[in-house]
């Protein structure tokens, strides 16, 4: 019997989209991270990556 990962393990964690622009403000038009963010993202945790795709992301959507 194989045992299923728990839901955690199944999120794809990164917001790539496959659209990687950095914008005049630095942010991808893509998935709207910093340059900074991108190339620290496979050292983030996954806790840091979630904040950052829950928290920080959402809020640079409205700006």
């Amino acid at each position: 019997m194989a045992i299923a990962p728990p839901p955690s393990a199944a999120l794809p964690l990164t917001p790539c989209t496959g659209v990687c622009r950095l914008d005049a403000r630095g942010l991808c038009e893509g998935c709207l991270r910093t340059g900074g963010e991108i190339a620290a993202w496979r050292t983030l945790s996954d806790e840091q990556k979630l904040w950052i795709m829950d928290e920080v992301l959402p809020h640079r959507q409205g700006s």
